[in-house]
């Protein structure tokens, strides 16, 4: 049995033990994560067991590409624009606090997130769904996914995948290349993630799976990002009464 077959066989018996007869909710960005993620779940659950829902922030302009995604994988979709919901908030935020809150890093880019996440929930109540967290390995231990944002889910089918490893599996199974070199970046600043990290994901990879690296900056970096976001990755710290 090849990894593919493995995966397959691990989200039918997730399914089968965790929600018998539910569907599964994808958040389709046009990437290539949850594309292949979406592949995935069509090959283990059958298309009509996957609700794909598109979530632009106003006006998307690589949203083409996420049509195509639902349109080659034959699910059903739902777009929802997360654009007056993200600003009602803000406009909220700001009257109350008197500041600008776009103005602050943190609240402009995790927002939009956390309400992706809340909308996938939503549709998923509706639906009796299963929300897939389709980030992957190199995104995790550096940290570049938002906390209760994209990092949440019920389950998740690439976290122990390197981008590089994801690719490579999708290639194999002969996924489409115009989504796999779709180059991985937030659809807001204009940057690809590469640009934003300081380095390639070939380089992060290499190093997650070797422990080598030649520059010794980017080695800082890495190890740094990796260290301020682990409580991305683990439970919840709380006082243990005695």
């Amino acid at each position: 049995m090849n990894e593919y077959e493995k995966i397959i066989n691990w989200v039918r018996k997730y399914f089968e033990e965790n929600g018998k007869g539910c569907k599964a909710v994808i958040g389709i960005s046009g990437g290539f994560d949850s594309s292949f993620c979406g592949k995935i779940l069509v090959d283990a659950l059958g298309k009509e067991n996957v609700i794909g829902v598109l979530l632009p922030q106003g006006k998307q302009w690589d949203i083409s590409m996420s049509y195509d995604v639902c349109n080659y994988l034959g699910i059903k979709y739902y777009e929802i624009n997360i654009g007056d919901a993200v600003s009602a908030l803000t406009e909220k935020v700001n009257q109350e606090m008197g500041v600008d809150a776009n103005s602050y890093d943190v609240y402009k880019t995790n927002t939009p997130a956390r309400i992706r996440m809340a909308t996938l929930y939503g549709v998923s109540g509706i639906v009796n769904g299963r929300v897939v967290n389709t980030c992957n390995l190199s995104e995790d231990y550096v940290g570049y996914n938002t906390k209760f944002g994209d990092s949440a889910g019920d389950f998740s089918l690439l976290s122990s995948f390197t981008k590089t490893e994801a690719r490579a599996l999708a290639k194999e199974v002969d996924f489409p290349m115009r989504f796999i070199e779709k180059i991985p970046e937030d659809g807001m600043s204009g940057k690809s993630d590469e640009e934003k990290l300081g380095f390639s994901y070939a380089v992060l990879d290499y190093y997650i799976r070797t422990g080598e690296i030649d520059d010794l900056k980017v080695k800082e970096r890495i190890d740094y990002l990796h260290r301020i976001n682990l409580h991305k990755l683990l439970p919840m710290p709380g006082y243990v009464k005695e």
